[in-house]
């Protein structure tokens, strides 16, 4: 069993920036991908960031060229930087393990983004 423990969520004003964090509770081998879902109010989860053990990463049209995932290897430790920020970003965003037959997901961190 792996545990997902996700940080940085907030409110920020239009415009801004967050950093979400996600740091399993071991360190992962194998093939996998670390994605970022989120989910706002009335709205199905989407996957926002996706970054595969072989280092191919996507994202959603909706975030691309403001939001950058990356890991740290040594901190064992996927980061979800979030720039120029928007209202509708606002949603909880859950780190997600996916290695293909399980998936993990953390406990979701709140974004408000909001004047």
């Amino acid at each position: 069993q792996v545990e997902l423990v996700e940080s940085g969520g907030g409110l920020v004003q239009p415009g801004g920036s967050l950093r979400l964090s996600c740091t399993p509770s071991a360190r992962i081998v194998g093939i996998y991908a670390m994605n970022w879902y989120r989910q706002a109010p009335g709205k199905q989860r989407e996957l926002v960031a996706r970054r595969t053990s072989g280092g191919n990463i996507n994202y959603v049209d909706s975030v691309k060229g403001r939001f950058t995932i990356s890991r740290d290897n040594a901190k064992n430790t996927v980061y979800l930087q979030m720039n120029s920020l928007k209202p509708e970003d606002t949603a909880i965003y859950y780190c997600n393990l996916d290695m293909s037959k399980t998936q993990y997901w953390g406990q979701g961190t709140q974004v408000t983004v909001s004047s």
